[in-house]
């Protein structure tokens, strides 16, 4: 593997420059700043377009209000680390935004930021960028493509490099950047080494109803203190969660969720991992609905009180659309899915696997995953 592709919302975003500014969230190297500089005919970061806030000089220009010229497109990188930064990018765009597309990118802190005021509203569209899908990877996946993300996950260097030491480094870097970088700027934690613990047990408790209780007694802490704390991984798009779905007439739980990372390649159990690799394509599937869309998607999973369970759901204006259950081999149907199909108004169920059988049963779907990712049209 050499190149990766064009990114999955490069369209949509074109369009959207043309009445908007544009913000691209994110995890940290997930790609934004190479997504945004692929909107200038020279897309390096060497360009007078790309103004990082991080560089001096350039910090010193924005604050006079001075942007280059002759420049029809202009990234602004990290600049949510200016207290004023809102007021500063409104005033950039009320005044050019007939001549000049703006492009707002930075890290996690940039959709944390964004939120703590209105004096932008109605100028911009947000894009949470997610790392690289199967069908993104490429729009007809093989089976060599399927064990290349799965091993390696989406995020553009460690797939590109494809190797398994330049991985084991990437993911240590890139873990103790989110730690000590972009959460200690965000959040008072006074033990901060001991947000290193709660990631390393996270990959864990993939898959499973996830139990703060047994992680506060591992971690010796709160409970209220655990779910602080998973909450800002979530902020920082470490991990998400994904509550359930169901009805009383069916003894649906009501409180457990399910936790998943946005770096499936952290699992080491190929179950639990490809699980994840799922729920990571669905979550993206349904970001990027209600990014260029609007619609109100989610992602949940069905499990009932005598521990039938389907891994996923996913919803659209609260109604359901299609049921997902995942099986690394080609195995029978999950006895769940015909049961919940008769005491549900889901109208779809898949069950995807590994393998290459590619049949339907009593309305369920048997499918690979390169089929099953092709079909949907999984971005």
């Amino acid at each position: 593997m050499t190149k990766l592709r064009q990114r999955y919302i490069k369209i949509p975003v074109a369009n959207d420059l043309k009445t908007r500014m544009v913000f691209i969230g994110g995890p940290r190297q997930v790609g934004k700043t190479t997504f945004a500089l692929t909107f200038l005919p020279n897309p390096v970061e060497s360009h007078p377009a790309y103004l990082n806030w991080d560089d001096i000089s350039i910090r010193a220009s924005l604050l006079r209000g001075e942007l280059p010229s002759n420049e029809n497109f202009i990234v602004l990188d990290e600049i949510h680390k200016y207290a004023r930064w809102r007021n500063l990018v409104k005033g950039f765009y009320d005044t050019n935004k007939s001549e000049i597309s703006f492009i707002i990118t930075g890290s996690a802190r940039l959709d944390y930021y964004r939120k703590g005021g209105d004096s932008l509203q109605g100028r911009y569209h947000y894009y949470r960028l997610h790392p690289f899908s199967l069908t993104e990877l490429n729009p007809n996946p093989g089976k060599k493509d399927f064990e290349v993300l799965l091993k390696f996950g989406g995020f553009p260097e460690p797939l590109l490099k494809a190797e398994e030491k330049f991985w084991r480094r990437w993911q240590r870097e890139r873990l103790q950047r989110v730690i000590y970088e972009d959460i200690r700027d965000l959040e008072n934690i006074k033990e901060i080494s001991m947000l290193e613990l709660l990631a390393q047990e996270l990959p864990n408790r993939v898959g499973s109803p996830l139990s703060v209780k047994n992680i506060k007694e591992i971690l010796q802490v709160a409970h209220e203190t655990v779910e602080r704390w998973l909450k800002i991984f979530e902020r920082m798009y470490y991990c998400f969660r994904i509550p359930p779905y169901g009805s009383p007439k069916i003894r649906a739980v009501k409180k457990e969720q399910k936790l998943y990372l946005w770096d499936w390649s952290l699992l080491k159990e190929p179950g639990p991992r490809f699980e994840n690799f799922i729920a990571s394509h669905l979550l993206k599937y349904c970001h990027f609905i209600e990014d260029t869309e609007g619609f109100s998607m989610e992602l949940r999973f069905l499990r009932d009180t005598d521990k039938r369970e389907i891994d996923f759901v996913v919803l659209k204006e609260g109604v359901p659309k299609f049921a997902v259950e995942c099986k690394t081999g080609e195995k029978s149907i999950n006895p769940a899915i015909f049961y919940f199909k008769e005491r549900t108004d889901i109208s779809g169920f898949y069950q995807v696997h590994q393998g290459t059988k590619d049949y339907k049963k009593n309305g369920v779907r048997v499918i690979p995953v390169e089929t099953f990712c092709k079909e949907l049209k999984l971005q």
